[in-house]
């Protein structure tokens, strides 16, 4: 296969560097650089790694350690769209406390193999929600946010390690897929004989006023449509990655059921979500096939999609009408009442600009009704940036976009790498930087990410591109024969 430069992805796509010295700055600046192979001997913490190690040796249970947590998470994702948050969190405690168990009892020689540039980043982040949450002016209500943060931050580190085996990896989203395509055929169920609104999803003065929106077993179309994004994206690697002809009708039929039900819960911002989801993923995949020798090959991805988008608006008048409907400013309801809860958070913003209130809902909800408007109470920021700025200020919101830079440039290296060795395992990373772009393009206009079955989804995305991360042994990385 023909040397391309290395590929470098950022947050607005992806580019060739060839200029050295911007080559090296970018490395450092996405800590590419850092000698994390000597975390082991120089960090105070790996010293804790490993001090049950002499029960390890003795112990069956532990033998099958990795094992088990891969059977706690996927208990955990086939559970999330049917069960209570209270379980959720249950289930993630369970999680993390057996992998608690697992690190202190790791052999000594094996500590570190699971550190990459990404797990440093996402320590920055909660360090900075945590000086937040002590500089917070409700302080308590800002714990129990941090909590749930931390909770979502280590359900990442323990997936970061379980996913490092090809066929655990291939496991973990095959439970995901298998849960979703559940909970679309429930939701298609719901678009063919109809289901009551559980609330008022569209404006009842619209033409969409008494229009079904599908929402399954989430009760909400917003968050069904944001859950069912990745789904998307794996289902479609999958017809490439699975092996065999029956598992790649299923993968095909996953997709087909998936991408229905998210066009079927008329979530706007699902569908530009999904738009951005595509169109990344297209790029990557033209990469992945070598296309963009071809001149013909850019401009006719783009112009398929851009095509597709346009015969959808003009032939299907309830796609019209969602689609238009975003352009009419406070012509609609929705989008009249996310602008003045956004005028709100500004306020708030500006009020506490460096670190913000401290993290979690219940903090926003504490400090919000000092800045809302009248008749327009809100939950949440109905956008992640603007939520994440008034959570840990704009410092926390420049390192959670650091963050995404690092994920989404490791996530290029990676693809370089695997499409180099024509390793298929390269397909769930093009999944998983489609499903962040998808998850992050609906959060600017939601905050439905912040809900535990979308936000695990979330960091199992980004667990995936680390644990391809290439600093680990050649014997881990490699995918194993029969589990591509």
């Amino acid at each position: 296969m023909e040397d391309l430069p290395p590929l470098r992805l950022t947050c607005s796509g992806f580019i060739f560097m060839n200029a050295p010295q911007f080559s090296l700055l970018w490395q450092q600046l996405t800590l590419q650089t850092l000698p994390l192979y000597q975390w082991r001997t120089a960090s105070y913490v790996s010293r804790v790694i490993g001090l049950l190690q002499g029960w390890r040796s003795g112990s069956v249970l532990m033998q099958w350690g990795d094992g088990i947590t891969l059977g706690l998470l996927g208990l955990l994702f086939a559970a999330a769209p049917y069960v209570p948050t209270t379980a959720i969190s249950v289930l993630l405690v369970a999680c993390i406390g057996f992998w608690v168990l697992l690190t202190l009892a790791e052999p000594k020689e094996k500590s570190g193999w699971g550190l990459t540039p990404i797990h440093l980043m996402v320590m920055l982040y909660w360090g900075i929600s945590a000086i937040a949450t002590g500089l917070s002016p409700v302080k308590m209500a800002a714990i129990e946010g941090l909590s749930k943060l931390t909770l979502y931050l280590l359900i990442f580190v323990v997936m970061a390690r379980v996913l490092r085996i090809a066929k655990w990896r291939n496991a973990l989203i095959a439970i995901y897929l298998h849960t979703a395509l559940l909970v679309s055929c429930y939701g298609i169920r719901q678009w063919i004989f109809g289901a009551p609104p559980l609330a008022l999803w569209s404006d009842p003065d619209s033409e969409m006023g008494n229009f079904t929106r599908v929402y399954s077993f989430l009760g909400n179309p917003n968050l069904l449509s944001s859950y069912l994004m990745p789904a998307v994206a794996y289902s479609l690697m999958a017809i490439f990655s699975w092996v065999g002809m029956y598992r790649k009708a299923l993968a095909a039929v996953m997709f087909v059921v998936n991408l229905a039900c998210v066009a079927f819960t008329f979530s706007r911002g699902g569908w530009i979500g999904l738009v951005l989801m595509f169109g990344t993923m297209a790029l990557l995949m033209g990469y992945w096939m070598n296309l963009y020798r071809r001149k013909w090959v850019l401009p006719t991805i783009l112009g398929s999609l851009v095509g597709v988008m346009l015969v959808g608006v003009v032939l299907v008048p309830p796609i019209r009408n969602r689609v238009l409907s975003m352009f009419v400013g406070r012509g609609d309801s929705s989008n009249n009442f996310r602008m003045n809860v956004w005028q709100s958070v500004i306020e708030m913003i500006k009020a506490k600009p460096i670190l913000g209130i401290g993290p979690g809902n219940d903090a926003f909800n504490k400090v919000y009704p000092l800045y809302a408007r009248t008749r327009f109470t809100a939950l949440s920021a109905y956008s992640v940036l603007l939520e994440i700025a008034v959570e840990t200020g704009f410092v926390g919101l420049g390192c959670f976009l650091w963050l995404l830079v690092v994920v989404f440039t490791q996530g290029g290296v990676q693809l370089q790498r695997l499409r180099s060795a024509q390793d298929s395992q390269g397909f769930w990373v093009i999944g998983a930087i489609g499903a962040m772009v998808g998850l992050f393009g609906q959060g600017v206009v939601d905050t439905v990410w912040y809900r535990p079955q979308v936000n695990t989804l979330w960091w199992m995305a980004v667990a995936i591109i680390a644990s391809f991360y290439s600093s680990l042994p050649t014997d881990v990385r490699k995918p194993i024969e029969g589990q591509e």
